[in-house]
């Protein structure tokens, strides 16, 4: 079995839980990302842009399986670790669930566009 294969899938898995947690338990999120659903307006951009875009990312990437669409998520998650790289600094925001962001966001994208 190769392991790459299954590392991507298992990154895919990770990218499609995030999404169905942030839609159906969007208050669940505010321990690790600080986000908090203290309105319908907030709950709904919670579900919307965490829930929905990463599920259609995982979604898309369980249709097509081609390397591209993995190589696509990968880069999604490398733009999400750059700009969060660059938010650390620029925000004073180096605290450790940012960090851990961070860290996870660079190795699911090494590992996806491998």
């Amino acid at each position: 079995m190769n392991w790459l294969i299954v590392l991507k899938y298992v990154a895919v898995a990770v990218t499609l839980a995030t999404g169905v947690i942030s839609i159906f338990w969007p208050a669940s999120i505010k321990g690790f990302t600080g986000l908090e659903a203290s309105s319908p307006r907030a709950t709904s951009e919670i579900r919307a842009v965490m829930g929905g875009v990463f599920l259609g990312l995982a979604v898309a990437v369980l249709l097509f399986r081609t390397p591209e669409v993995f190589k696509m998520l990968g880069i999604a998650f490398a733009a999400i670790a750059l700009v969060r790289a660059i938010s650390i600094v620029v925000d004073h925001a180096a605290v450790q669930s940012n960090i851990i962001s961070l860290i996870s966001e660079v190795v699911l994208a090494v590992i996806l566009v491998l």
